[in-house]
């Protein structure tokens, strides 16, 4: 697959009242991006948490965490039925929970049209996610193959990290999905710049989807910026500035772009600049240890 449609769902939180209403809503911006014929959604960091806004008063940390726990199973399946039905592939945000080993991590479950579920863990856990929640980073970095497109999923605060994203290209990746969650625009401007430099560093294209809104009823969530976009490489052959697709800030949307994996394969031989190929590892190397 050559040419890639790719659809960012800027989420707007509120309150809900159920989660049979959390995810009738979830699956509507799936069918949306599918009908404009995307073969990639991306949702937001903490998509699911809103599910909590249903609770009569704001669950603390723990239970909070619990409560997503409960709730696993659920969105799993909801991710893999959207997925299928839709014949999409759902890169479904993420999601707070206990796992097996008992500790609490930040997950983007990635359901692909054809039933396969995979979890990919935020590595770098903020200090706010520790604090209120008690987030462990993740301790594995491994991209995902769907239709010839080798993926990797940088979770907010992830993006922020160059040697990650480097880690993530060494194993083929082309395409970098971001869901992410600021609070306000130098939060928003954090990631949104670290995305750019990795896009450009890299030569690969990176895809962000936000909050926008209030979450309710939600333990450590309030107000939330965002400005969802498909970022590509800066070179003759992509898009003017670098930004394929960009939502307006403080509004709900679905913004949707076409990558061209043949001009970033060009891009990387033949492109103005070729920063994968002009490294000096003779004078600097990757510090990254982790081979998993």
């Amino acid at each position: 697959m050559n040419r890639v449609r790719i659809a960012c769902v800027q989420w707007r939180l509120d309150r809900v009242g159920s989660f049979d209403e959390w995810a009738a809503r979830f699956e509507d911006r799936v069918r949306i991006a599918a009908e404009y014929g995307a073969r990639f959604v991306l949702f937001p960091e903490y998509v699911t948490a809103e599910i909590l806004s249903a609770e009569a008063a704001p669950p603390d940390g723990p239970a909070s965490i619990a409560r997503c726990t409960a709730l696993t199973p659920a969105i799993q399946s909801l991710y893999r039925d959207c997925a299928t039905r839709h014949r999409i592939h759902v890169v479904g945000g993420s999601h707070l929970h206990r796992g097996a080993d008992g500790v609490v991590r930040n997950t983007c479950f990635v359901a692909l049209a054809d039933g396969s579920l995979h979890a990919r863990d935020k590595i770098h856990g903020t200090p706010n996610e520790r604090r209120a929640w008690g987030v462990a980073g993740g301790d594995a970095a491994r991209v995902i193959e769907a239709d010839g497109v080798t993926f990797a999923v940088a979770i907010c605060y992830d993006s922020e990290f160059p040697e990650l994203i480097r880690h993530h290209v060494a194993q083929g990746a082309q395409v970098l999905f971001v869901p992410f969650f600021t609070d306000d625009r130098p939060g928003y401007l954090r990631v949104r710049y670290s995305c750019a430099a990795r896009a450009v560093e890299n030569q690969l294209y990176v895809a962000l989807a936000g909050n926008v809104g209030i979450a309710r009823n939600v333990h450590n969530l309030d107000v939330c910026y965002a400005r969802s976009a498909v970022l590509t490489p800066s070179d003759h052959g992509f898009a003017r500035d670098g930004i394929a697709v960009e939502a307006e800030p403080g509004i709900e949307a679905v913004v949707v772009a076409d990558v061209d994996l043949r001009a970033l394969d060009h891009a990387r031989r033949e492109g103005t600049v070729q920063n994968l190929n002009d490294r000096r590892l003779d004078l600097y190397a990757s510090v990254w240890k982790g081979a998993s």
